[in-house]
């Protein structure tokens, strides 16, 4: 049976197999098998062929890497965990956000705490979009259910709402930005994922703790590692079923 995602891959950036083969050091004919017999190279192949392609090894060849030695490597890629949000250096988020060259990615319920700590975010990200950076923001849905119920949870009927509604004047001064979408979202958060690139920070919800003080994990995307992908497969779920305004204004 033929590696479809690995021909796909290959050619989807521009390569042949001859290319391919001469950049890594083997004989053309050894790809091909590679592709049409669905072989399975060395790991020195496999992550070198992975980074040409800008794949994931387990995407190119699922069945390589066991999930043992996923789990091993995913351990590998938590680089800090800090007991709560506020603890995170603000330092940290400041670098992570000029460092992105590919994707910034938000998932939250409202985050406002990042244009309160920083007044030049808008325009950075601005900026980056202009840059050829892909800036996503997924923030809550003000009038859904699942919204209300994180604020009684919290303590405070209505709290999250008002904060979503603050932090839209921001994000709506960047409607005319190319690269960046603002869309909303239903869904009850385990999490809120804040991507910048092949980095993450993760912040964990706990029943009745306001996100400041839930613990964070700065995640560093590992090749063969499951932990950052399982995030990152979360964020693209949510982003799949979101809308590009809240339902309710849609509805009106």
């Amino acid at each position: 049976m033929p590696n479809d995602r690995l021909r796909d891959a290959i050619l989807r950036n521009g390569l042949t197999p001859v290319t391919v083969a001469e950049k890594i050091g083997v004989d053309a004919k050894t790809v091909e098998r590679w592709i049409t017999q669905d072989r399975t190279p060395y790991p020195r192949h496999r992550h070198a062929i992975a980074a040409m392609v800008r794949e994931d090894v387990p995407y190119l060849w699922p069945d390589a890497v066991t999930p043992e030695k996923a789990s091993r490597i995913g351990q590998s890629e938590l680089v800090q965990l800090y007991t709560r949000r506020s603890a995170v250096p603000y330092d940290l988020w400041r670098r992570l956000i000029e460092r992105a060259e590919k994707r910034i990615d938000v998932l939250a319920y409202a985050g406002l705490f990042l244009v309160e700590q920083d007044r030049r975010l808008i325009e950075t990200l601005r900026q980056k979009a202009v840059d050829g950076v892909t800036v996503t923001i997924l923030l809550g849905d003000p009038s859904s259910e699942a919204i209300e119920r994180k604020s009684i949870e919290e303590g405070s009927p209505g709290v999250m709402a008002a904060k979503i509604r603050q932090v839209q004047q921001y994000y709506n001064r960047l409607d005319d930005a190319p690269g960046v979408k603002v869309r909303y979202h239903d869904t009850t958060l385990y999490n809120s994922i804040y991507r910048f690139d092949d980095e993450m920070l993760v912040n964990m919800h706990v029943l009745g703790f306001p996100a400041p003080h839930a613990p964070v994990m700065h995640l560093r995307r590992l090749s063969g590692g499951d932990l950052f992908g399982t995030y990152a497969d979360s964020f693209d779920r949510v982003l799949a079923a979101s809308t590009t305004q809240p339902r309710g204004e849609m509805a009106a």
